[in-house]
């Protein structure tokens, strides 16, 4: 049995800044074994602290695998690669291959709120798909809408103009339009899994909802090969299905790493809220046992949803995902309802001058609010969204302490965090986001990272500072 032994590191305590004392902690196999002075190090491979802070591994409690796995494959079309519309022509004239365009990022400050005709001024002759980079929406090109047959499309997110013709935007229809490109496997998570270890993240929380048995089963395959190697929560396994499913689409048992999580639902920007269909679908939910985690970013979802939990119950593991506008009024609703908040302060540090231009003024202080939420006894989590938000978590702790936007401003100040309080919000269990923060104990499971400098320093923008990244027992990154 593999063992190593971490020599000389610090312990995180009421601070994660380095303590006078150093220590030792052993692993063994998948689990922590020993944590003393002056360890006996005998057969185990010894990792040098030299003094850095030894934490349990963070959790990105949302993020969205393969739509990351596709992105570092396709043409940026926003901020801050491209700015202008001929920026955004010359970015997809130089896009590789003779076939789809896929495009990423895209944002109206480019060149406005694009349909088909638009984006056919900009690129003709190869299909193009676009993303928004919210992710609800695609624009698509005449070239594609012509390639999958968009006029004969009976989606309900397929946007059509008052003669009924589609206008190239299709909302919230990843599944959908999905089947209809040329055929393809799921791209390959090994460059993910690859860059989560890198930055000191041991478990995932997949927010996509609606998880084709394609995607499923890629997602567990890529875990199983060891090419994905952090533990798996799942948002997207069907609400009619076992809590926790013994077995994947390929028939082959899940491992105790993977697990399914609350059933994701999506209240979407571009639709008209429907109290009875979003009350029937948490009810079913809640029916098979499943908590809900609810797709929430304007102020009206939230008050709709916050009713229907007033009709409807809510179930202990209930989550909010981004709760991006949440009134200070909402507050004790929200503890009422024993509600998580799973946010994204990175996007303050990514999208803080769009904001400033686009959010009513008197909506600011409501903004991917953390401090006000915690001070209220709600539970807050830390995510990325990734790919629409930064990956780096190190990035997003520093977006939480700062809440600065590109420009320099400051968006909402009073609900900055500490680097302990953010570095805490990815230390929760990913079946309890918000909760306690995981500590180094014997006897906890060996999912650790090493640093190469005090938190303090740690988050930073670009940040780079994880020397060594263990996941069950197994080292899967050390610089």
């Amino acid at each position: 049995m593999t063992t190593h032994l971490f020599r000389d590191v610090a312990l995180p305590g009421s601070d994660v800044e380095l303590s006078d004392s150093r220590i030792d902690v052993a692993v063994t196999g998948d689990r922590i074994t020993a944590i003393g002075f002056g360890l006996e190090a005998g057969a185990a491979e010894v990792i040098e602290g030299r003094g850095g802070p030894l934490l349990p591994g963070l959790h990105d409690h949302h993020l969205h695998l393969h739509a990351l796995a596709a992105d570092a494959d396709s043409v940026r079309c926003g901020p801050p690669h491209v700015h202008t519309s001929d920026e955004l022509a010359a970015a997809l004239a130089r896009a590789p291959g003779e076939g789809w365009i896929r495009g990423v990022g895209y944002v109206e400050t480019v060149a406005g709120l694009l349909d088909a005709a638009d984006l056919d001024s900009l690129h003709a002759r190869r299909p193009v798909r676009m993303q928004h980079r919210s992710g609800a929406l695609w624009i698509l090109n005449s070239t594609a809408c012509e390639a999958i047959r968009l006029e004969t499309a009976d989606h309900p997110g397929v946007e059509r103009d008052d003669s009924g013709s589609p206008t190239g935007r299709v909302w919230r229809a990843d599944a959908w339009l999905r089947e209809r490109l040329p055929t393809s496997e799921p791209p390959s998570l090994v460059r993910v899994g690859a860059d989560l270890a890198r930055f000191g993240i041991t478990g995932i929380t997949d927010a996509t909802p609606e998880l084709p048995p394609d995607s499923l089963s890629a997602l567990l395959d890529a875990h199983l090969s060891g090419s994905l190697p952090q533990r798996l929560h799942l948002l997207g396994v069907p609400s009619d299905g076992p809590a926790e499913p013994s077995l994947h689409p390929g028939g082959i048992p899940f491992p105790n790493t993977v697990t399914t999580g609350p059933y994701k639902i999506v209240i979407a920007d571009s639709d008209p809220l429907d109290f009875e269909a979003l009350a029937a679908t948490v009810r079913r939910a809640h029916t098979h046992h499943r908590p809900v985690a609810v797709h929430c970013v304007s102020r009206e979802a939230l008050l709709v949803l916050l009713a229907v939990f007033d009709e409807v119950g809510s179930r202990r593991g209930d989550r909010i995902e981004h709760g991006a506008l949440i009134p200070a009024e909402s507050f004790q609703d929200l503890r009422r309802h024993g509600l998580a908040i799973v946010t994204q302060p990175g996007f303050l540090a990514h999208r803080g001058d769009d904001y400033l231009h686009r959010v009513a003024p008197e909506d600011l202080s409501d903004l991917y609010r953390c401090r006000s939420l915690l001070s209220a006894g709600i539970p807050v989590a830390l995510s990325s969204d990734a790919p629409y938000g930064p990956l780096n978590p190190w990035s997003v702790i520093e977006a939480a302490t700062t809440r600065r936007a590109p420009t320099g401003e400051i968006l909402g100040a009073k609900e900055r965090l500490t680097a302990t309080e953010a570095l805490d919000a990815y230390l929760t269990a990913l079946d309890a986001p918000g909760g306690r923060p995981r500590t180094i104990r014997v006897g906890a499971p060996a999912d650790l990272v090493l640093l190469d400098r005090p938190l303090a320093e740690a988050a930073a923008p670009e940040s780079d500072p994880v020397r060594c990244t263990m996941i069950r027992g197994t080292i899967r990154f050390r610089r």
